[in-house]
């Protein structure tokens, strides 16, 4: 609320400045309470960020805690000839084959012609393919163009693609192409329907089969007496080991699938615990690190961070840091690269990691698993959505917060309400000091206009 105030009229005094620096004085417990929510908020959002990570920690030691997670398998090839995928079924092993052939998709071509209607007089033309297993497709193009043709087979979903070609000397052809490997995608492209193909009035359109389809085939043990052949339309065959499907892309001998444990899969969760346990660990020494500075008499002044002196903040700093590190079993957690210096610090060695794997990975993947259990209820500890000890921590300082709010929002009207009250005061004063010099003047002026007494001596 604005006040109208009279500036010194009467006494000559600033009372605007006057006001202004009672007000200051009035407001102190305001500006102790603006201070203390500012302190606060900063604590809440520092305290959030790390609540944040620590979820995160929880979520990705929850992943690793599971004996899913350590039974993932990766599947090499010893060639470019073919390439293998391991599934969660997989199991450690090796097997050589020979890739004898590659599955392959039927390639025809169509007549050389100056336009479509020398292919067909039909107009529109009713097309029908017959499939490798004596199914038939039909669909009627727009018209005989061979740009309509080929767009109503490649719109029909008949299991073949078309493209025109030119030819030269203002010719085109068309190029049928399957769309599935093997014998299994072999066709014939008739121009007719259904009953034409069948009564053997349809005329053929693909009549040169440049590109025969074929199938893929491998043989196991070849050269031996148990030597067996495996023969598809497909180029991937399908749990050619237990849990594995390989894939082959070109003739060679001797092409051996290996499976064995994803070192790297387990190296990424260890690797990812260590990394966010190390940006919650640093994120606490940040909050909690003291500052120094250099006052004008030469003294030094050392503050707190803003989470010094918080006895939640610096028991869960070491909750956590004691999960990550503490030994398993007995067994120091360097045995599987995760490494403590001598100012705590935690860092991960990928490569000791994985020689460990390597060497045992049944009984590293049952320690990781234990590990990540641990950080986990750690974790879970001071993040929990509902019985977190942090999470519960920042609901109360939330509360806390709005207090202070309202607290500074009834201060502003107090204050309102006494600056009011000092204005009317100091103005009331003017007034008043007006009114004692308007009487001054009148008394000195009549004392003036009496007559004045003379005396003489004798």
């Amino acid at each position: 609320m604005a006040t109208l105030g009279v500036d010194g009229i009467a006494s000559g005094l600033d009372t605007s400045s006057i006001i202004s620096a009672l007000m200051q004085i009035e407001a102190g417990p305001q500006t102790l309470l603006s201070r203390k929510k500012s302190t606060a908020q900063s604590v809440v959002s520092s305290l959030q960020s790390i609540n944040t990570k620590i979820k995160a920690l929880a979520d990705a030691a929850a992943t690793a805690a599971k004996a899913s997670t350590w039974t993932t398998f990766k599947a090499t090839s010893s060639s470019s000839a073919a390439t293998a995928t391991a599934s969660t079924s997989a199991a450690a092993g090796s097997l050589t084959f020979s890739v004898d052939a590659v599955a392959k998709t039927q390639v025809s071509l169509s007549a050389s012609v100056a336009s479509g209607a020398d292919l067909t007089a039909e107009n529109p033309p009713t097309l029908t393919v017959k499939s490798a297993d004596g199914t038939y497709a039909s669909v009627t193009a727009d018209s005989n163009s061979l740009a309509d043709i080929a767009k109503a087979i490649n719109d029909g979903d008949l299991g073949i693609t078309a493209t025109v070609v030119s030819t030269g000397s203002g010719t085109s052809r068309l190029q049928l192409t399957g769309t599935t490997t093997g014998t299994d995608g072999a066709f014939e492209l008739y121009v007719g329907d259904e009953a034409a193909v069948t009564g053997g009035t349809a005329t053929r359109l693909d009549s040169s089969v440049t590109r025969a389809a074929s199938d893929a085939q491998i043989t196991l043990w070849k050269g031996t007496s148990e030597e067996q052949t495996f023969t598809q339309s497909s180029n991937t065959f399908t749990g050619l080991m237990s849990g594995v499907d390989v894939t082959v892309s070109a003739v060679e001998e001797d092409v051996t699938v290996s499976v064995a444990v994803d070192a790297s899969a387990g190296k990424t969760q260890v690797s990812g615990l260590v990394t966010k346990m190390t940006a919650i660990l640093d994120a606490i020494d940040a909050g909690t690190k003291a500052s120094s500075t250099t006052n004008d008499d030469g003294t030094t002044s050392v503050t707190g961070g803003i989470l010094s002196g918080d006895a939640l903040v610096r028991n869960m700093r070491a909750k956590l840091s004691e999960a990550m590190t503490y030994p398993i079993d007995g067994v120091s957690l360097s045995e599987y690269g995760i490494e403590v210096d001598r100012y705590g610090d935690i860092s991960f060695d990928g490569d000791a990691f994985a020689a460990a794997l390597a060497e045992d990975p049944d009984g590293v993947a049952e320690a990781m698993q234990t590990l990540a259990a641990r950080v986990e209820d750690a974790a879970d500890l001071y993040s929990d959505s509902y019985e977190g000890l942090l999470t519960q921590s920042l609901t109360t300082r939330q509360t806390e917060i709005e207090s202070l709010a309202s607290q500074i929002s009834n201060w502003d009207t107090r204050l309102a309400a006494r600056q009011e009250a000092l204005y009317a005061k100091f103005t009331a004063m003017e007034v008043t000091l007006s009114s004692l010099n308007a009487q001054m003047d009148y008394i000195t002026s009549a004392l003036d206009s009496l007559p004045s007494i003379s005396s003489s001596s004798k």
